[in-house]
């Protein structure tokens, strides 16, 4: 994939968004450091996002989960009876 700095990006720009646009993409990098990647809009992004540690632990649902506690709850909301 071709990487370019940013001051290039600015002096070529319309050159490098055609040619992404015909399925050759590239990064942008300020300072050594790469900043984006200019993809066309009709390529498909093969990564899925996913949250970090999300359900990897084994875990288990109470049977009175729908109930636990009920009796503070409603005390808190509807007061003593």
């Amino acid at each position: 994939m071709k990487i370019v700095n940013i001051r290039e990006a600015q002096e070529h720009l319309s050159s490098l968004v055609d040619d992404a646009a015909k399925g050759k993409p590239f990064i942008i990098e300020r300072s050594g450091k790469p900043m984006v990647e200019v993809i066309s809009k009709d390529e498909k992004v093969t990564t899925i996002p996913q949250r970090l540690g999300f359900m990897m632990v084994p875990m288990s649902i109470p049977d009175d989960f729908a109930t636990m506690e009920q009796d503070d709850i409603e005390s808190t909301f509807e007061g003593d009876k």
